[in-house]
């Protein structure tokens, strides 16, 4: 079951934002991209490693329209919660990267999960879920 991935198409919604029905139709939609991938009928118990990042579409030169990765972490945590895990209390380990589509990449073993946001020819994010590592072995 673990690893798990799946991406999202579209841009990400900022919890900021004062578009409120904005939020809730984005926070809808991460929750519905899981749920088309995610066979489990309950969620995680255990502690997690999540990893988000965000292919974004903009010139190389000009990114002040991509939301800053810290303010689109919330609404999509808050979508899978009580659904992938109990609480996002058991993310031990977070990751958020930002990559602009516009640049160059060297890709060696590209899962089909990742390949299929690729292939949208959109901006979109992929998210990985998965045991965190042991907080002993550092």
């Amino acid at each position: 079951m673990l690893p798990f991935e799946f991406v999202v198409i579209g841009k990400p919604i900022s919890h900021q934002t004062k578009q409120r029905k904005s939020l809730q139709s984005w926070k809808k939609k991460v929750r519905e991209a899981a749920e088309s991938c995610w066979k489990r009928e309950e969620p995680l118990g255990s502690q997690l490693k999540v990893t988000i990042t965000h292919y974004y579409d903009c010139p190389v030169d000009d990114e002040s329209a991509v939301p800053d990765s810290d303010n689109i972490i919330k609404p999509i945590r808050d979508a899978l919660n009580g659904f992938i895990y109990v609480d996002d209390y058991q993310i031990t380990d977070f990751v958020s990267r930002r990559r602009n589509l516009n640049g160059s990449f060297r890709v060696k073993g590209i899962s089909c999960v990742l390949a299929e946001g690729f292939s949208s020819g959109q901006e979109f994010l992929h998210l990985k879920i998965e045991l965190a590592p042991d907080p002993e072995a550092l």
